[in-house]
């Protein structure tokens, strides 16, 4: 057997390795929070060795800023597949806006919330964290300005993008201890009216 066909695999299992790891890192950032997810309880989760997980991600924070990072792009590519079957004319927005409103409400932004929170008080997460979110943001942004349809060099869309975000940002924060479906469903029908009018030609 060549060493070009054993390594093949052993790469195949590594990425799987990875991906275990990065998958349960999530799910314990959003069942435990920063403080209860502990690298030998995302090892368990993941059923692999703490070796192999200490092979891949050294420290707790290089092993969440990996997760947030791959299923912020992994979200991402699921965004653009479902752009595909967006309506084209003034139904388009108000799908855009729902699909953004889940982005900002589901697991991946729940497990991101907990690493703001605690990265403001550890130095070494902070430092991950910051060029991890500054890329995702810009990211977020050229999707959604994508999934809009709009001219960005237009005056004020730009403004007008970022504002959505933020708007979208905030209600996700104000989900996080109570429901706030009924209220957020409210605010963004009117957002979606506004939005019409200020990104129209």
């Amino acid at each position: 057997m060549s060493a070009a066909s054993i390594r093949v695999p052993r790469q195949e299992r590594s990425r799987a390795t990875q991906a275990r790891l990065l998958e349960a890192t999530v799910e314990c950032l959003v069942e435990h929070g920063w403080a209860g997810t502990t690298t030998t309880l995302v090892a368990a989760r993941a059923g692999v060795s703490r070796g192999a997980q200490l092979h891949h991600y050294p420290t707790k924070a290089a092993l969440v800023t990996a997760a947030v990072g791959h299923l912020a792009e992994r979200r991402a590519a699921e965004l653009r597949a479902e752009a595909a079957a967006l309506p084209i004319g003034p139904q388009r927005l108000d799908r855009v806006i729902d699909l953004l409103e889940v982005a900002f409400t589901g697991p991946l932004f729940v497990a991101a919330l907990e690493l703001w929170v605690a990265a403001r008080t550890d130095p070494e997460l902070r430092r991950a964290l910051i060029p991890l979110e500054a890329r995702v943001g810009r990211e977020m942004h050229r999707l959604t300005v994508a999934l809009l349809d709009v001219d960005e060099r237009r005056q004020g869309v730009r403004e007008t993008v970022q504002a959505t975000l933020d708007l979208l940002r905030g209600l996700g924060v104000a989900n996080l201890l109570t429901d706030d479906s009924v209220r957020r469903a409210a605010l963004l029908n009117t957002w979606k009216r506004r939005l019409a009018t200020l990104l129209t030609p």
